[in-house]
C-alpha cells in the first residue's frame, strides 16, 4: 500500500538525460512527488548517488556483473537493491507506483512500459522505441488497462498539448518540427566522411549518445512520426516533418478549419517532463521565458529525403506496417554503436537498414513473441552485415 499522498515514480533510466532532469524536476517539487524506484542500465555510480540522495525504497541495475557494487555501497541505507533486466520490468508493476517514467534508451524499454501499462499505470514514456517497435500492442493494451501515456518528448508533448480541449475528428495533420542536427545543410557527399565526434555535436539539445546521432542521421524524427501514428491515431499522410533550426515551435496541430497551433518555448526538457508528470495542471517551473523583441526570425525547410535517408525508411516502414518498425528499429541501435565504435560509416548506416528491411520476412499482424524473435533475429543479422563490410 502507498504510504504517501505524493505522486510516487519508478524513473526507469534514472542515469541518462530524461532521467537526471525528471529528478531536476522532483527537487523542485518536493511536495508532489517521491521517487520510489530508480533504475539504470550501466552507470553504476550515478546511480549509487541518486539512491544515496532520494533515498528510493528500491533501485536496480540492469547489469547484473554491477549488482556486488551497487548493494555494498548502498548497504547502510534502506533502500533495496536488484539487478537484471526482468527486474526492471517488475518495477514497473509495483503497486506502490503511481506513475512510471520510461527514460531507458532503445527496445530494452519495451517489456517495462507493457508491464505498466497492464498494471493500469500512468506511463510518462520518453521511450519512443517502444511504440515504434509495437505500437499497435502498446496502444490496445493502453485501452484494455485504463492506463494513461503522456508523451514526454518534446514534439509529441507539444501535439498533445496542442489537442487538449479539441474534439479528435477535428486534426487534419500534425506538424513535427526537426531541428535538423549538426548536418542540416550538408549534401551527400559532405557527409561521406563524418566522425561520430561531428555526429554527437548537436547544435540545440544535450542527450545521450544513442540519441544524439539518430538526430544527427534523422532516424529519430523518423522515429517520432511513428510514434505519433499511435500516440494521436493518425495515418503516414497527416504527420509532416518540417525543419527548424531555432528549436523554438516543438510542433504544430493543422485543424480542418485551415487553423494552426503551435506549442513554443526554450529547448529544456524540463517542460514536457512536468508536464507529463503533472497533467492537466500547469505547475509553475524555473526555466527560462522567450522574449519575442529578442528572438529574430523563426525559419522552417523541408527535410532532405535524400540525403537523410532514415526518414524516408521510418515512412515506408510505417506504411508496410506489421514486424517492420521493430526492424527499422532493431537493425539501427546495432548501426549507431557500430558507428560509434568506427566500424561504420554515417551514410552506411541507412544503407544497412535498408537492406534488412528488404531482407526480414515481413509479419502481418505481430505478437509479443514476434516481436521479440524479430528484434533478435535482425540484430544477428546486422551484425554479420557490418562484419562483412569491416574484411
Amino acid at each position: 500500500m502507498k504510504k504517501t499522498d505524493k505522486q510516487t515514480l519508478a524513473i526507469l533510466g534514472s542515469t541518462g538525460s530524461i532521467g537526471t532532469q525528471t529528478l531536476e524536476v522532483v527537487e523542485a517539487n518536493p511536495d508532489l512527488f517521491e521517487v520510489y524506484a530508480l533504475s539504470a542500465g550501466n552507470n553504476v555510480d550515478l546511480l549509487i548517488k541518486q539512491a544515496k540522495k532520494y533515498l528510493p525504497e528500491v533501485v536496480v541495475i540492469a547489469n547484473e556483473t554491477l549488482y556486488d557494487r551497487a548493494k555494498k555501497a548502498l548497504k547502510d541505507l534502506p533502500v533495496k537493491v536488484f539487478a537484471g533486466s526482468d527486474s526492471v520490468a517488475q518495477v514497473a508493476e509495483f503497486s506502490q507506483v503511481d506513475t512510471v517514467v520510461t527514460a531507458m534508451v532503445g527496445y530494452s524499454g519495451l517489456l517495462p512500459t507493457i508491464k505498466a501499462v497492464v498494471a493500469g499505470k500512468k506511463v510518462a514514456l520518453a521511450n519512443k522505441e517502444t511504440l515504434v517497435v509495437a505500437g499497435e500492442l502498446i496502444t490496445r493494451l493502453a485501452i484494455q488497462h485504463h492506463s494513461d501515456i503522456i508523451p514526454v518528448d518534446s514534439e509529441h508533448s507539444a501535439v498533445f498539448q496542442c489537442l487538449v480541449g479539441e474534439q479528435e475528428n477535428s486534426v487534419e495533420k500534425i506538424i513535427l518540427t526537426a531541428s535538423g542536427g549538426p548536418f542540416r545543410g550538408n549534401n551527400i557527399a559532405d557527409l561521406q566522411n563524418v566522425t561520430p565526434a561531428q555526429a554527437l555535436n548537436h547544435p540545440t539539445w544535450k542527450m545521450g549518445n544513442k540519441i544524439t546521432i539518430d538526430s544527427a542521421s534523422m532516424i529519430n524524427k523518423g522515429f517520432e512520426v511513428i510514434e505519433a501514428k499511435w500516440l494521436f491515431g493518425l495515418k503516414s499522410e497527416q504527420i509532416e516533418v518540417v525543419v527548424h533550426p531555432q528549436s523554438i515551435i516543438h510542433s504544430m496541430v493543422q485543424f480542418r478549419d485551415g487553423s494552426i497551433k503551435a506549442q513554443m518555448g526554450e529547448p529544456d526538457m524540463r517542460h514536457p517532463i512536468q508536464y507529463a508528470l503533472t497533467f492537466p495542471e500547469r505547475l509553475n517551473a524555473d526555466v527560462h521565458r522567450i522574449d519575442f523583441a529578442k528572438l529574430g526570425n523563426l525559419s522552417f525547410e523541408k527535410p532532405d529525403l535524400r540525403t537523410f535517408k532514415n526518414l524516408a525508411l521510418a515512412y515506408s516502414t510505417l506504411d508496410l506496417g506489421g514486424n517492420m518498425p521493430c526492424v527499422l528499429n532493431a537493425a539501427n541501435e546495432i548501426v549507431v554503436y557500430a558507428f560509434i565504435k568506427g566500424q561504420t560509416g554515417f551514410l552506411q548506416m541507412s544503407d544497412i537498414i535498408e537492406k534488412m528491411i528488404q531482407k526480414t520476412a515481413f509479419i502481418k499482424n505481430p505478437t509479443y513473441d514476434d516481436y521479440v524473435s524479430c528484434d533478435n533475429e535482425v540484430r544477428i543479422k546486422t551484425l554479420e552485415e557490418i562484419k562483412k563490410q569491416i574484411q
